[in-house]
């Protein structure tokens, strides 16, 4: 009975691995290689590591908030919609959100007024 048990354990862990599909990464880089690579390559190493890329994961709509941020206050360039759309579906595609992360913090304005917070008034 047990060599049975192992001949199916080792035939489901071979069919797992064929399901598998790995991916190529830039060793320079730590990118992905796949559809759009270049375009992120080219357009974020100007200004900062692609590691500040690797270690960020979001939504599409969290990416779109950085490059607009990175736009109106680090001089990031305006992009054209097809250049656009190539880095934000890179992005949300393969650095989209973690299932085991936690999720990104608040924005401040929606952030519950802290009852311990004591508001400092000016001394006359």
């Amino acid at each position: 009975m047990k060599p049975f048990f192992i001949k199916l354990l080792l035939t489901l862990i071979f069919i797992i691995s064929l399901s598998v599909q790995a991916v190529e990464v830039d060793k320079a880089t730590g990118l992905i290689k796949v559809e759009g690579w270049e375009t992120v390559r080219n357009n974020c190493i100007a200004c900062h590591s692609t590691k500040l890329i690797t270690q960020n994961h979001g939504t599409r709509n969290r990416w779109l908030a950085m490059i607009e941020w990175m736009q109106a206050t680090q001089g990031l360039q305006r992009f054209d919609a097809e250049k656009q759309e190539t880095i934000l579906s890179y992005l949300s595609e393969n650095f989209g959100p973690k299932k085991d992360a936690r999720r990104s913090s608040l924005d401040p304005q929606l952030m519950p007024k802290n009852p311990y917070k004591k508001t400092l008034q000016p001394q006359l």
